[in-house]
């Protein structure tokens, strides 16, 4: 079985280089693996369709299968895209969907409103089960993200919960950074763990 591309699925705001994200391109890329960056075409790009459409673009152009890592809106922008693109569904080995907002829950000042989001596109969150495996984790203390909202979510898509404790929102301003337990993750979704050689 052929290793797959790893698909990154960034937040809001677009990929941030001491994210974790940027972490495990890192770490994949270095092991002479394909990575694909879902871009952001401006700070303030608020505009779903075209996150899902540029989400289809990264999956059409990997070679064979892809392991998708999403983080905060990204997990929005991945089921939005599954549930708009069936047919590329099926190239998805599986999916980590970490601290995905509830998008009800007020966001910080430097974010888009809610109302702008609704606007966009984002709302209402599919609630379809995806066909593909997938991972949600979770954070106890992610005020972005209320966490019995978001067991609803996971129980919704057909994932596993994986409840990581008091993370924050799983991103620098929390301390990540390197995340270790994203790479056990990935691995048990068909995304093998870099073999560091001495």
């Amino acid at each position: 079985m052929s290793t797959p591309s790893l698909v990154l699925v960034p937040g809001l705001r677009g990929p941030a280089p001491k994210h974790w994200q940027t972490w495990l391109s890192h770490r994949q890329t270095d092991q002479g693996r394909q990575v694909r960056t879902v871009p952001l075409r401006g700070r303030d790009h608020d505009d779903l369709a075209e996150r899902v459409a540029d989400l289809e673009e990264a999956v059409s152009a990997a070679a064979g299968p892809v392991v998708i890592a999403a983080h905060s809106a990204g997990v929005i922008t991945t089921v939005h895209w599954a549930a708009r693109h069936p047919a590329s569904t099926g190239a998805v080995r599986g999916a980590l969907l970490a601290t995905p907002p509830d998008l009800v829950s007020p966001l910080a000042e430097e974010y888009p409103s809610l109302d702008r989001l609704a606007a966009g596109g984002w709302t209402p969150v599919p609630r379809h089960r995806l066909p593909f495996p997938s991972v949600v984790a979770v954070s106890t203390d992610d005020r972005i993200g209320d966490l019995p909202r978001i067991e609803e979510y996971g129980a919704a898509w057909g994932s596993r919960l994986e409840n990581l404790g008091a993370v924050g929102h799983l991103n620098p301003a929390a301390g990540y950074g390197p995340w270790w337990r994203g790479e056990e993750l990935l691995a048990q979704l068909g995304m093998p763990l870099r073999v560091d050689v001495a």
